[in-house]
């Protein structure tokens, strides 16, 4: 069943190899953060979600950047309990404006495997996200040469344009990296 939701949801992930890229500078986000979990991030996402647009409504967003993008995080993962946290945001030139309520984060400059992300449509978002995660993390990275590099970021979503096409929608999955010893 899992597979065939997989087919029904998302383009293949089995067999994808990323692009290996260095970050020549920071990405700066301004948005709202939350301590989470591998078993609560799919509800804790949503409510997030509508927190920021709200706050976005009432409130606007300075130093935006144009083309906008869109970036979630994470980070401090920890393997024994699952925990980690999670900070979603719109993309800004700087961090030197935080309003009240909102969090600044800074996504370093660091070498990344950057995988697709391709559901059918905007509903596979869900499916796509973990499936694509989870390939990268436990069959991609222990056989390529490349180990999780650890650090402020373990991973990060980028959105832009194209995650909002009606058809056929992406993004981008970074994990951070660092050659094997």
């Amino acid at each position: 069943m899992k597979g065939f939701l997989l087919q029904l949801f998302i383009h293949p992930v089995e067999g994808t190899q990323p692009r290996i890229v260095d970050l020549e500078r920071p990405i700066l986000i301004l948005g709202l953060s939350i301590e989470t979990s591998v078993k609560m991030i799919g509800r804790d996402v949503a409510g997030l979600g509508k927190r920021f647009a709200l706050h976005k409504q009432e409130h606007g967003l300075p130093n935006k950047k144009e083309p906008w993008g869109f970036a979630a995080a994470s980070h401090g993962y920890d393997e024994a309990t699952g925990a980690f946290t999670y900070v979603m945001g719109d993309v800004v030139t700087s961090l030197d404006q935080v309003p009240e309520g909102l969090v600044g984060f800074e996504i370093p400059a660091s070498t990344y495997a950057v995988f697709p992300v391709r559901p059918k449509n905007r509903l596979g978002w869900g499916i796509g996200i973990p499936a694509v995660k989870g390939y990268a993390y436990r069959e991609w990275l222990p056989g390529s040469g490349y180990e999780a590099a650890g650090g402020p970021v373990d991973d990060f979503e980028y959105h832009d344009e194209r995650s909002v096409r009606k058809g056929d929608p992406e993004i981008d999955l970074y994990i951070a990296i660092r050659k094997k010893d």
